[in-house]
């Protein structure tokens, strides 16, 4: 399998909403597999196929401990969030260097078509939750300091073009 180059932000791509996936073939396969090598490579607990440059609507999700057991998603939508927020700091390689604590529910449901093209729902709590609603954010053309204030969006991407990217 293959490390993908993370596109720089702020590429048009990072603002386009991911194309659905129809079937889950070898093709979307071997793209999960450049996902899990590239987001283990960060290292990350998530990667969605946008942020490598592939316009479709796949993830990669692995908060384990011990690592090894990567959740691969194509077409994830949130179908129940908890009402109690967790706070974690994210980060994304598309604009390295930069972080927010940014607050999302803490366990949320999710629908996706797994490995074996079936209908999978799963529940996913703490970093699990949060990454998979990062990564779903990139799918629809979002990124994670688009959840934060103007004066702070501001500050951050600022800060961001000092370092050299964004």
């Amino acid at each position: 399998m293959t490390t993908r180059r993370c596109i720089p932000w702020p590429d048009k791509r990072l603002r386009t909403r991911a194309e659905d996936v129809a079937i889950i073939d070898d093709a979307v396969r071997a793209t999960w597999a450049d996902m899990i090598d590239t987001m283990e490579a960060m290292p990350g607990v998530g990667l969605a196929a946008v942020q490598i440059g592939v316009m479709r609507r796949l993830a990669v999700v692995d908060a384990s401990e011990g690592r090894g057991q990567a959740v691969c998603m194509a077409n994830p939508e949130v179908l129940h969030a908890s009402v109690q927020l967790r706070e974690h700091e994210e980060a994304s390689p598309n604009l390295p260097g930069v972080s927010a604590v940014i607050k999302r529910p803490r366990a949320v449901t999710v629908r996706f078509l797994n490995a074996d093209g079936l209908e999978e729902e799963r529940d996913f709590v703490g970093l699990w939750a949060t990454s998979v609603q990062h990564q779903i954010d990139h799918l629809a053309g979002r990124m994670y300091f688009d959840r934060l204030s103007k004066l702070k969006r501001d500050v951050l991407l600022r800060k961001a073009r000092k370092l050299g990217g964004g």
